[in-house]
């Protein structure tokens, strides 16, 4: 027999959540067995997996068998990321382009693995929200089960301003532009997720703001009033302003020259985010300046025409 005992930060889990977080390398349909027969008990009593756990419990486990990892490839530790703000609470990072924020769909690597990997003393490191694998940025990371509950209620009920910046093809005709356009997720024939302007999707709004004009490129500001999956990239491909590089919504022969002209990813990235502390309710004002490879191309392209607010 094996007994834990919940941390402070890890209390309010499910007591199901709570064990797929320690059991690594145990099935999911194990666990839920070993659940639902009544092996595990939490102060002595059996326990139904949707019961929150309170710090200080006791949760016993029956004599596991865990996956062999002795063969398997260690996760690699990877560079250390940016650190835009961290407390006691909360960890907010920089994301560069190209990593994905956790493993899976065919990505065994991501941020939440390598700041686990690279913080073994942590007890707790969940992400708050998630970024697209190509999109750069600000990223928030719970320290504090408490911390998570509170940012989540601030993403439900609308608690954090987030500001992306795009460049688009195409000369963008207004100042500040309203985008109120449902959007539906579905998956292709090749089972890729893919997401669609769809009168019976779930509902998206982004206001987008002019910075500044060439003869060919737009760079803009984007608001999300809501967080549907890709909401951006789909809104501006609708709009017939495509994101330079966007490799699932744009122009694929476009991308291929602008490949040639220095620009290899995506140019989208979250820069901003307005939230208060999850825990002490101040204000905080988090900024993930535009990385080089992006701030260069923009040079390359010359001054332009700048909007002024």
């Amino acid at each position: 027999m094996q007994q834990l005992v919940v941390a402070a930060e890890e209390a309010g889990q499910r007591v199901d959540n709570y064990l797929l977080r320690k059991l690594k390398g145990v099935p999911k349909s194990h666990v839920y067995r070993i659940l639902r027969s009544g092996e595990v008990r939490v102060n002595s009593g059996r326990v139904d997996p949707t019961r929150r756990l309170e710090g200080g419990d006791r949760v016993r486990l029956p004599p596991i068998r865990m996956a062999d990892r002795s063969a398997a490839a260690p996760i690699p530790v990877g560079a250390t990321l940016p650190v835009l703000f961290e407390d006691p609470a909360l960890l907010v990072v920089n994301k560069p382009a190209g990593l994905a924020v956790h493993g899976g769909s065919g990505v065994s690597f991501g941020v939440i693995e390598q700041l686990r990997r690279q913080r073994p003393e942590a007890r707790f490191l969940e992400l708050v929200h998630r970024l697209d694998r190509e999109t750069s940025g600000i990223l928030l990371i719970a320290k504090k089960r408490s911390a998570l509950t509170a940012l989540h209620e601030a993403l439900r009920q609308g608690g954090m301003d987030k500001f992306y910046l795009a460049l688009v093809r195409g000369r963008f005709a207004n100042r500040r532009q309203q985008v109120r356009l449902a959007l539906h997720k579905y998956l292709t024939g090749e089972g890729e997720r893919r997401v669609r302007v769809d009168a019976q999707g779930q509902a998206a709004h982004t206001v987008f703001t002019r910075r500044q004009r060439w003869n060919e490129f737009s760079l803009l500001q984007a608001e999300l009033r809501t967080g549907r999956t890709h909401q951006i990239r789909v809104h501006l491909a609708h709009l017939g302003h495509a994101i330079a590089g966007d490799d699932k919504y744009g122009d694929f022969t476009w991308n291929r020259e602008l490949q040639k002209l220095g620009l290899k990813r995506m140019f989208l990235h979250a820069a901003r985010l307005d939230l208060s502390h999850p825990l002490s309710g101040e204000p905080l004002a988090l900024e993930a300046p535009l990385p080089a490879e992006l701030a260069g191309f923009l040079r390359a392209l010359g001054p332009g025409e700048l909007d002024h607010d």
